[in-house]
């Protein structure tokens, strides 16, 4: 493991971290804790992954590993995964 990536600053804008208190709360005060998991995990994706890209992969696309690609889609897996498992249980 690099020490690049033990000593990496990611830039959050604030706007976007009040958003997501936003959501969270709305979601949390109506009692939809499955809703207020999956806006946390998208959000974590979008500033890890899409926020800071140039940061992690590097300048260009070409510079993109096989490793982060796959990382990623896995990431995006299981938002979908986590989505369909929420939306086909039951509330009992």
């Amino acid at each position: 493991m690099s020490l690049e990536f033990v000593q990496l600053d990611l830039a959050v804008p604030l706007y976007q971290i009040g958003l997501l208190l936003f959501i969270s709360t709305l979601t949390l005060l109506f009692g939809r804790l499955r809703l207020s998991l999956i806006v946390n995990y998208i959000f974590t994706l979008h500033w890890g992954y899409t926020l800071n890209r140039d940061i992690l992969v590097g300048q260009g696309l070409e510079s993109l590993s096989a490793f982060t690609a796959a990382y990623f889609g896995f990431g995006i897996a299981i938002v979908l995964l986590a989505v369909l498992g929420f939306l086909a249980a039951s509330n009992h």
